[in-house]
């Protein structure tokens, strides 16, 4: 059952992203960063805990996970070490995805040219 409700959250995000984009003015980049925010939001109230606990694997694919990510770390890290813990555990979790990117998009660029 755990498939069926990954395969519905992460359809769901997406339709939601695509209705956005569908009926707004909005840019891919901005529905992008608004999923980050969203994501952040639902993990300051442990909200996206929940969520991961009943979608699994559907709910740490979208790019609300990336903003859960990101806070869940930097939240972790200043419990640890104060103020100066936001800083150093914000990447922590975020990191392997974030060199993957990276990675991926220089492959690409070397790969591809880049229209006019």
């Amino acid at each position: 059952m755990i498939y069926v409700y990954s395969f519905l959250f992460a359809g769901f995000v997406c339709v939601l992203g695509q209705t956005i984009l569908d009926n707004t003015k909005l840019t891919p980049g901005h529905v992008t960063a608004l999923f980050v925010v969203i994501g952040a939001a639902l993990d300051t109230f442990s909200i996206y805990d929940k969520i991961v606990e009943w979608a699994g694997g559907g709910a740490l694919v979208p790019i609300t996970s990336f903003g859960h990510l990101l806070l869940h770390g930097a939240l972790e890290k200043a419990h640890d070490h104060g103020i100066l813990g936001l800083s150093m555990g914000m990447f922590d979790l975020a990191s392997t995805g974030i060199i993957a990117a990276m990675v991926i998009a220089f492959v690409l660029s070397l790969i591809f040219k880049p229209k006019h």
